[in-house]
Formats: structure tokens, C-alpha cells, sequence
């Protein structure tokens, strides 16, 4: 942030609970307190930033790597299973003859 802030830093906490919340639109609470939507967004991102919240519906950016990690491991395996499958079939036919 580049100097002083012309709200106090408690106004601004209480903005951002405020903005978190209400059911209100974010730039209707913004428009109520005079303060610019973007600023009031901006204070939201950050707190939500520093408490390690991810934004309402989403996924932190920890969960996101975990998933593709999950996900490259499920592939492997179906791979190996598929492969497994097929040697264990062949194996069977071998065995019949």
C-alpha cells in the first residue's frame, strides 16, 4: 500500500465485515460507507488473503494443487488398473488353452 491510509484501520475492518456479512451488492455497501467499491473489494481480497479464506464458492490456491496432484494420481492408477486388467485376461486365456 503506498502511504497512509485515509480510513482508519478499524473503519476498515468494520467495512469489510460488514461487506462479508451482508446480502447486500458489494458496491451498495460500498456506496453507504462513501467508500469506493474498489478500495472496499480491495480491503475484502486482503482480509480474506491474510485469514487464509478463499473467496465465497471457490477453492484456496493449496486445494487447487492438491486436486491436480489427486487428479494425476487417479489417472495413474486407472492406468495400471486397465493394464492389470488386461494381463490378468491374458494370463486366464494362456491358462485355458
Amino acid at each position: 500500500m503506498s502511504g497512509k491510509s485515509k480510513y482508519p484501520e478499524q473503519f476498515r475492518k468494520d467495512a469489510v465485515e460488514l461487506a462479508r456479512s451482508s446480502d447486500r451488492p458489494l458496491r451498495q455497501v460500498a456506496r453507504e460507507l462513501g467508500v469506493n467499491h474498489e478500495t472496499l473489494r480491495n480491503w475484502v481480497r486482503t482480509t480474506e488473503q491474510a485469514q487464509a479464506v478463499p473467496p465465497a464458492g471457490g477453492v484456496s490456491d493449496e486445494e487447487r494443487q492438491e486436486l491436480r496432484e489427486l487428479r494425476k494420481r487417479v489417472a495413474e492408477l486407472e492406468l495400471e488398473k486397465d493394464i492389470l486388467r488386461n494381463a490378468a485376461a491374458y494370463f486366464a486365456k494362456e491358462m485355458g488353452r
